[in-house]
C-alpha cells in the first residue's frame, strides 16, 4: 500500500519534501508560522495543486502536535477556544469550498493566498493592539473563512494572537492548538468528500513524522535566533512561490 501511495513520487522527490519539512517546522517553531507558507511551494510541482490543503490540514496534525507538546507550558486555553469557537464554523464552510475547485482553481488560491500573506502580516502587526475578547471572536471568524480553503493563513491567527496580547513562545503554543482543532475539522471535511486518498496521507504522514522533533529543536533555538532575519527570508520566499502558483494557474486557463 505504501509504495502504491507513492508510485508517482520519486526518491528525490521525497526526500526534498522531507528536507523542506523540517525546514519549515524550524521556522515554525520560532516565528509561529511557516509550515503552510513554504510546504506549497514543494507540494505543487511535485503532487499538484489540488491535494496541496489536503495533505497539510493531515500533516499539520502532527506538525502542530509537536509544537503544542513542546511548548504546552505557555498555552493560553482561553483564547484558545475563542478563536476555536469563532473559526471552526466558516473552516469548515470554505474547506468544502475548496474540494470543488479544479487543480487551475486551486493553484490560483493558494498562490493568491500566499502573495496577500506577507502585506496582510505586516499590516496586522502595524494595527496590532489590544484586542478583547469579542474582537478575538470577530476577527476569527474570518480567519476561519480563509484558512478551511487555503494554505498560509496561519499568519493571521499569529498575529490576531499578538494583538490579543499573547508573546513569544504562548503565540507559538496557543497557535498550535487552535490549528490542531481546525485541522481536524478540515480533514474531517475533506475525508467526507473524498479528496483524501492513499497519497494524501503518506505525504501528508512523511510531512508530520520529519517535522515533529523539529519543534523540539525551534524550542531549544526560539531564545536564540533573530527573528527578523528568518522572517524577511520566508517573505520572500513566500512571495515568489505564490507569483508563480498564479502564473501557473492563469496559464492553464488560457
Amino acid at each position: 500500500m505504501l509504495t502504491a501511495a507513492f508510485a508517482d513520487i520519486s526518491i528525490v522527490q521525497l526526500l526534498v519534501i522531507a528536507v523542506a519539512a523540517l525546514a519549515a517546522s524550524l521556522v515554525g517553531g520560532v516565528a509561529g508560522y511557516g509550515t503552510g507558507a513554504l510546504m506549497p511551494l514543494v507540494l505543487v510541482p511535485i503532487v499538484g495543486a489540488e491535494p496541496v490543503v489536503p495533505i497539510i490540514a493531515l500533516s499539520s496534525l502532527l506538525t502542530n502536535g509537536g509544537r503544542a507538546t513542546a511548548f504546552a507550558q505557555f498555552l493560553d486555553w482561553r483564547r484558545a477556544v475563542i478563536v476555536v469557537v469563532g473559526a471552526l464554523p466558516p473552516s469548515m464552510l470554505t474547506a468544502y469550498g475548496y474540494t470543488k475547485l479544479s487543480s487551475a482553481g486551486a493553484m490560483l488560491v493558494i498562490g493568491a493566498m500566499l502573495i496577500c500573506s506577507v502585506p496582510l502580516r505586516r499590516l496586522l502587526l502595524r494595527q496590532a493592539s489590544g484586542l478583547g475578547d469579542g474582537g478575538l471572536f470577530a476577527a476569527a471568524v474570518g480567519y476561519g473563512a480563509l484558512v478551511g480553503g487555503t494554505a498560509g493563513a496561519g499568519i493571521i491567527l499569529l498575529s490576531l494572537l499578538m494583538a490579543a496580547g499573547l508573546t513569544a513562545a504562548a503565540v507559538v503554543a496557543t497557535d498550535a492548538a487552535i490549528s490542531i482543532a481546525i485541522s481536524l475539522a478540515k480533514v474531517a471535511i475533506f475525508g467526507i468528500s473524498g479528496v483524501v486518498n492513499a497519497q494524501v496521507v503518506a505525504v501528508a504522514l512523511l510531512i508530520g513524522a520529519v517535522a515533529f522533533p523539529g519543534a523540539f529543536l525551534a524550542k531549544a533555538l526560539v531564545h536564540r535566533l533573530p527573528i527578523h532575519v528568518h522572517t524577511a527570508l520566508l517573505d520572500g520566499v513566500v512571495l515568489l512561490g505564490g507569483a508563480v502558483m498564479v502564473f501557473g494557474a492563469l496559464r492553464q486557463w488560457n
